[in-house]
């Protein structure tokens, strides 16, 4: 295959929204966007694998076209045998999709042990291997998504040349290692290193959680100007629009935190069964939402252990003054 380069050339910063499984499923994206501006577009956390196909709906439901008009969505998956590999890559550009991703980068214990996501990071071989059989069978791009390796750098620095080798549309690196999960901080010298090692276009992903942090990266990772938010994101919504130069009043900020909430939580309400289910995701998002609320993070322990949605109502009434 023919090495191809992808300049990052671009002026204006590129922000894309990070797959959090359990978190940035269609509902939330559809919420945050209808509030919050700055995104370009979004990954969706990653499609289970089927031992065997077809994908029907049900499986697929998160990134249904009819599910998501709001952005730029690019479908994310996680298989690594290549018949399930080109099966789902085909069916999702059958519905539309003219992208998808390839998670090499979830640090997750359970999905690593099974050779996926970043566990599939120390066989470099096996990802070449992977590659050969399916890009020439699927039709839709690739990118794909990685850390610095899973235990050691060397897995990245060994990678990298190697996917040069490939027709990735991009590739986006989060700098740390599998084994560090989110611990420590994102190994920026590791990541420049990455970059002089690829001929493909580059995104930074990690620890961007403020605008003067930002600004910090963008000179740092220069020419790198496509950037990945997840966390950051829940805890500053309007992280991506102050990067883009949009700015509120506090009252407009306010108004939108509690809208934003008020939205999600509705609409979670309607379409999961119970009230278990219900604060369960909330109190997912509420981990990294209490931070968008200045002073107010010793208020994150009543939100979590809520008991019910009365008392948990009430608690989240206290963060948003109402």
């Amino acid at each position: 295959m023919t090495r191809q380069a992808s300049p990052n050339s671009e002026t204006a910063p590129i922000v894309s929204m990070a797959p959090l499984k359990g978190i940035t499923d269609y509902l939330f994206r559809r919420v945050y966007t209808s509030h919050f501006s700055g995104i370009d577009r979004a990954i969706a956390p990653f499609i289970n694998p089927q031992r065997k196909g077809p994908y029907p709906d049900k499986l697929i439901a998160d990134v249904l076209p009819e599910n998501n008009s709001s952005l730029t969505l690019i479908p994310q998956i996680i298989n690594t045998e290549p018949e399930g590999f080109i099966e789902l890559a085909n069916r999702l550009y059958d519905i539309g999709y003219s992208e998808i991703n390839w998670n090499l980068g979830c640090p997750v214990r359970m999905v690593a042990s099974k050779r996926r996501g970043a566990g599939m990071l120390p066989y470099p071989e096996e990802i070449a291997a992977l590659l050969d059989t399916a890009i020439p069978q699927m039709k839709p791009a690739l990118s794909i998504k990685m850390r610095l390796g899973y235990q050691e750098v060397y897995e990245s620095q060994t990678l990298l040349p190697m996917l040069n080798d490939y027709p990735l549309s991009e590739i986006i690196i989060h700098p740390r290692l599998g084994i560090q999960l989110y611990r420590g901080t994102p190994d920026l010298d590791q990541f420049q290193a990455c970059a002089a090692r690829t001929a493909h276009r580059l995104v930074y992903n990690g620890d961007i959680i403020n605008l003067s942090g930002f600004s910090a990266l963008q000179q740092r990772c220069a020419p790198v100007n496509r950037w990945m938010i997840g966390r950051g994101l829940l805890s500053n919504p309007f992280l991506p629009a102050e990067i883009k130069g949009i700015r509120l009043s506090s009252d407009e900020r306010r108004k939108k935190l509690q809208l934003f909430h008020d939205d999600l939580y509705h609409g979670l309400k309607e379409r999961l069964s119970g009230p278990g289910h219900l604060l369960g995701r909330m109190k997912k998002v509420w981990v990294y939402y209490i931070h968008a609320f200045p002073e107010k993070e010793k208020l994150l322990k009543k939100i979590t252990r809520a008991p019910s949605e009365k008392s948990y109502l009430k608690a989240v009434d206290a963060v948003l003054e109402r």
